[in-house]
């Protein structure tokens, strides 16, 4: 796997060096990457860029296009299981969480198909004589950097909403992640896109990530990953005054309140943190909870985290590893400074004895009376560790639901209508959810943050606008 694919086919790196994969559930290295460099990059623009300046990409009518990510949609359904094995061993993701991402990531091709002959402009009224009408117009290249929690996913949502306004596509995929999506680049080809359309470097980030943030022929950058990486990406990308969508993770509140259906909540709650181990940007990595519900709710939930079980991605518990040992540390470091400042731990569960040692695993953890100051309470853990914190009343909640730099998504739980629009419109965050929370993935629904979770929004038909250009025709006729 050690080449990069660009022009629809295999490419190795220009240097010949690698990076090693390593599967996460046991720490050994089980194939390599080629490392991308400016160089690796410029060859993937010039590609891109032929393909979007009167290359044969450029020329198909949208309708073709659609019918082009169908049958890319169609062909990653028929290499799912092939596809969520790769990202099982790449990701360390339990069977069941990768099979979901390998249909997710088709349902994007399959959404954005249908969205490619339905990007319309409008004709605007202005003065008698004229004739005044916008359309909307590709970028033309455009920049993807991927990371490596759901690489499938944050592709078909990235590149998906790329391709179905017209551009061509270069894509860097972190490096603990790029298999799955090579695979689907090799199947693109096969589905007969053009080349160029869509090319992938792989590579480090701060030598291939930074090279095409550099890269002069790219028109617009799609970047999902860290606020200090994202800061990075932005800099680069306006000193040539080039568009960027940062998506920069969260520190999400699930906000619950006296009267809420526990029932349907606690289940909910549980999995957004321990979904992919914690290493969702829209985690629900905070549970702000009413006063007088507080312990009756931590005596509820206690149970469920002590059930929990990490192990190998094959055993299919309902925990796999971390990526890597680096996001071990960082895990078992937040949990360090929870036990040395006293915080009271409600709940662990337990790592399989099955689990190699040499594997990155985190046991799920519930802690409680985590002071708003914390960084337990601040700063993003990527891992599945829950803390919980009471409020009052619905000033308090807001304060507290506010009180970071994220804002990416909210959850609110509770049977009064009233209060659910009063939170949804008070809490900063891109997307809330009411007694729900994350809407089983929702690619229809436009993703994206406020704050130092980042701007630009992705998911959803609304993507399409940020991945083309606004063009006014104005025709005099008398």
């Amino acid at each position: 796997m050690s080449t990069h694919f660009i022009n629809n086919r295999r490419v190795p790196g220009t240097t010949g060096e690698t990076i090693p994969v390593i599967d996460p559930s046991d720490g050994q290295v089980f194939a390599q990457l080629a490392r991308g460099n400016a160089t690796d990059i410029a060859s993937a623009v010039r590609a891109a860029r032929a393909a979007a300046d009167g290359g044969a990409w450029s020329r198909l009518a949208p309708v073709e296009r659609g019918r082009l990510l169908r049958k890319l949609s169609d062909a990653i359904l028929a290499h799912h299981d092939e596809l969520a094995m790769l990202e099982l061993r790449d990701c360390g993701k339990p069977v069941k969480q990768a099979k979901a991402d390998a249909t997710a990531c088709a349902r994007y091709f399959e959404y954005y198909a249908g969205a490619c002959d339905k990007l319309h402009g409008e004709t605007i009224p202005y003065t008698p004589g004229f004739a005044v009408m916008t359309v909307y117009e590709p970028h033309g290249v455009t920049g993807h950097i991927i990371p490596w929690n759901y690489p499938m996913q944050i592709f078909g949502r990235s590149v998906g909403g790329a391709l179905a306004a017209g551009n061509a596509c270069v894509v860097k995929p972190a490096e603990d992640a790029c298999l799955s999506l090579l695979r689907i680049a090799e199947i693109a080809a096969d589905c007969g896109f053009p080349e160029g359309a869509l090319n992938i470097v792989t590579g480090y980030g701060h030598e291939a990530g930074q090279a095409l943030a550099d890269a002069a022929g790219i028109d617009h950058i799609s970047f999902t990953g860290s606020a200090r990486v994202g800061t990075i990406i932005a800099q680069s990308a306006a000193k040539r005054h080039v568009p960027v969508t940062l998506e920069l993770g969260g520190k999400s509140p699930q906000i619950v309140f006296a009267d809420a259906n526990l029932d349907e909540a606690l289940p909910v709650i549980v999995n957004a943190i321990i979904q992919n181990t914690g290493q969702t940007c829209s985690a629900g990595s905070r549970l702000l909870i009413e006063a007088s519900a507080y312990e009756r709710v931590l005596s509820l939930l206690a149970p469920r985290f002590t059930s929990l079980t990490a192990g190998p991605a094959s055993m299919d518990l309902d925990v796999g590893p971390l990526i890597r040992q680096s996001q071990l540390d960082r895990v078992n470091g937040f949990l360090s400074e929870a036990q040395q400042t006293k915080l009271r731990i409600i709940a662990q569960g337990s790592v399989s004895a099955e689990a190699p040692s040499t594997g990155f695993y985190a046991k799920p953890t519930l802690i409680a009376d985590v002071p708003a100051s914390a960084s337990l309470a601040r700063d993003e853990v990527f891992g599945p560790v829950l803390a919980a914190m009471s409020f009052k009343d619905e000033v308090e909640a807001i304060a507290l639901a506010n009180g970071t730099e994220y804002g990416l998504v909210a959850g609110v739980w509770t049977e009064n209508g009233g209060r659910a629009l009063r939170m949804a419109k008070a809490v900063k965050a891109g997307q809330v959810f009411i007694n729900n929370y994350g809407a089983g993935g929702g690619v229809e629904l436009p993703f994206g943050g406020v704050k130092s979770s980042g701007y630009g929004r992705e998911k959803g038909f609304e993507a399409l606008y940020g991945f083309s250009v606004m063009k006014t025709v104005v025709v005099r006729h008398d």
